[in-house]
């Protein structure tokens, strides 16, 4: 981004919005950015940085003598040995044995565990990122097509971390907010952006997705317009249909 500048009796200053500098980003748009909250966001960020950076350091010196143990599984086994009181047990490898059978049981019960974790996490996921569509205010104010359909098309985009929604790009990276400088985009913030730079979104944006004049294609007398609210009466795999006919749009 550049500074917006205005030229006064022949001296160039910066352009100001509510005690905030203007900027011009890349895609043209202006942005008025808060410089003292940026600073101080890039210096929480270091803080936070080298707090995780000393803690992951403290906790690898901790556990490297204890390096490749499971704690749960070593003391687990060393109950079932401490009450093996069979002479038996004696020979080596009857040991064996029963020590690979303790280890098969643990391994297996384990699996099973991080399994049903996996599928928790997944449905909790998939339930947060449902209710930020659900509840956005940019598809309300700015969508012809309801949130069900926003998400089918563009929920890939966003993934959950650390209990939030994180809008990324096409390639994965992480999409952050143009008027907040260092912090992560909020979900409209994010949809936004992402929309910005789909192809189609002319298709799926109010005011701007009709055919224009009524237009019809294919067989005479097949109309490629339909009102929204005849739109939203339809089921979702009819819409998503209607929605991939060549010249389809939407008007009030």
């Amino acid at each position: 981004m550049k500074l917006k500048t205005v030229e006064i009796d022949g001296q160039i200053y910066a352009e100001v919005l509510d005690g905030k500098p203007m900027f011009v980003a890349e895609d043209g748009k202006e942005v008025p950015v808060d410089a003292p909250g940026a600073l101080a966001t890039i210096s929480r960020l270091n803080a936070e940085a080298k707090g995780h950076r000393e803690g992951k350091e403290a906790a690898e010196r901790a556990l490297k003598d204890f390096e490749g143990l499971e704690p749960e599984l070593a003391r687990k086994a060393l109950e079932t040995v401490a009450s093996l009181t069979d002479r038996r047990l004696v020979d080596a490898g009857e040991l064996d044995r029963v020590r690979d059978e303790i280890r098969a049981g643990f391994e297996a019960e384990l699996a099973a565990k991080d399994g049903r974790i996996v599928a928790l996490q997944d449905s909790l996921a998939g339930e947060t990122l449902a209710a930020a569509f659900a509840r956005s205010r940019v598809i309300v104010e700015k969508f012809a097509v309801p949130a069900d359909l926003v998400q089918a098309r563009f929920g890939t985009q966003f993934r959950i971390e650390d209990g939030r929604v994180v809008g990324v790009d096409g390639s994965g990276g992480r999409l952050y907010s143009r008027t907040r400088p260092g912090e992560l985009a909020s979900f409209d913030e994010a949809l936004e952006q992402i929309v910005e730079a789909y192809p189609d979104r002319a298709r799926i944006l109010k005011g701007t997705i009709a055919a224009g004049g009524g237009a019809s294609g294919g067989g005479a007398g097949v109309s490629r317009t339909m009102t929204l609210a005849a739109f939203n009466a339809l089921d979702a795999r009819t819409r998503a249909a209607r929605m991939a006919e060549p010249g389809f749009g939407l008007t009030d």
